[in-house]
């Protein structure tokens, strides 16, 4: 079948379900190309095929049965290496973890599995999710399929190389400072960081951690923008936990028409300048949305000073971060906080000094964040 191994995980699942092709059958297919395509990539870095051939035949029988697991019934896919699985190690690209064998897979990866999802395999990440490029002492270094010279992006760069080599037919990543989205754009395929919250993290942690982690999120990478609010509808909600306290029920879409719609742009920013050939094609979409009666605004947008949002941002992604130091690391920081410049701007010294902030400086970083969530809202 043409170009079946690029197809979205909702096109795989209806062929499945249409028995134009067998759950066995696919998961081979996949295999089949990591053998030809991975070593000049190095995006899947762990594979328990015994157990993954064993399920999908499993699936192609409940199917002869008619029975249909989930959405992902049979479609065979990976995640990322930061979450546990049972049978596959979760390092975090960490050395000292190389023989973490967790015992429960992450409350993301059990509703894939019973979605229907066959998963046979992790793929590789930077050392403690902490780096836009992706490379650890453990499993070597990944590379962009596109070219090989360049990087995927991170943390989930392994995720999103396999995804645009076709050598997955879907995935699950993690976010707190662009680890899906960075490798989504720099490979070109699909990421969604879900709102905080929404979707829980436990199982997407190192050894011995149960706290959420302020900012960060789990979500999809995929080949379609279907694909990723098909993932949201089956991982999204409570852990067994928090769900005792609270539910969750997504407003459904009221808009049945483009025309329905209004659309806010912006074309670029001092912040964060985009290059004239995009803008380019955002205007062009501006004049597609207009001629279809789309109401447009280029001014509908509270007046945040994008520059001061970017700092209170720093501040608490590195005050949350801040717990991955070791005891020399963290000391060190303190002291090279008291050497800072008092209107030093650099990243380094905004990293710093956010690490070495005391609590009650961190409530007002956080009281500005939800200021300025208000105004958005």
């Amino acid at each position: 079948m043409r170009n079946l191994a690029f197809r979205s995980a909702k096109q795989l699942a209806s062929l499945i379900r249409r028995k134009k092709v067998g759950c066995l059958e696919l998961l081979n297919h996949y295999l089949e190309r990591i053998d030809r395509y991975n070593a000049g990539i190095n995006a899947v870095i762990f594979t328990d095929i015994q157990a993954a051939r064993k399920r999908a035949r499993t699936a192609d029988r409940a199917l002869a049965r008619g029975e249909i697991w989930g959405p992902l019934h049979g479609v065979p896919m990976t995640v990322k290496e930061s979450y546990d699985v049972v049978g596959m190690p979760t390092t975090w690209g960490i050395p000292e973890y190389q023989d973490n064998h967790p015992k429960k897979n992450a409350m993301v990866v059990e509703r894939l599995c019973v979605a229907g999802a066959v998963i046979f395999g992790k793929t590789n990440v930077p050392f403690y999710l902490a780096d836009w490029q992706t490379f650890n002492e453990i499993y070597g270094t990944t590379n962009n399929p596109w070219d090989a010279a360049r990087v995927p992006g991170g943390s989930s760069g392994g995720s999103a190389a396999a995804l645009a080599a076709g050598i997955t037919g879907f995935e699950a990543g993690s976010d707190i400072g662009a680890s899906i989205r960075n490798p989504a754009h720099y490979c070109g395929v699909f990421g969604h960081k879900p709102t905080y919250g929404i979707v829980t993290p436990r199982g997407q942690a190192l050894p011995g951690v149960v706290a959420t982690t302020d900012i960060a999120a789990v979500g999809p990478l995929a080949r379609s923008a279907d694909d990723l609010a098909c993932a949201l509808d089956v991982i999204a909600g409570p852990d067994e936990i928090d769900g005792t306290g609270w539910r969750l029920q997504l407003p459904k879409p009221k808009k049945k028409a483009l025309s329905d719609f209004k659309v806010a742009v912006i074309y670029t920013d001092a912040e964060a300048e985009v290059d004239d050939a995009v803008q380019k094609r955002i205007r062009a979409l501006v004049r597609f949305l207009r001629k279809n009666k789309v109401h447009v605004s280029e001014k509908a947008r509270p007046a945040i000073d994008s520059r001061e949002a970017h700092r209170n941002y720093i501040q608490l992604l590195r005050g949350a971060t801040v717990k991955g130091l070791s005891a020399e690391e963290f000391q060190k920081n303190l002291r090279a906080s008291k050497r800072l410049k008092k209107n030093a701007a650099d990243y380094r010294s905004q990293m710093v000094r956010a690490q070495a902030m005391y609590h009650r400086d961190w409530h007002k970083f956080n009281e500005n964040r939800h200021r300025m969530r208000l105004a958005w809202s």
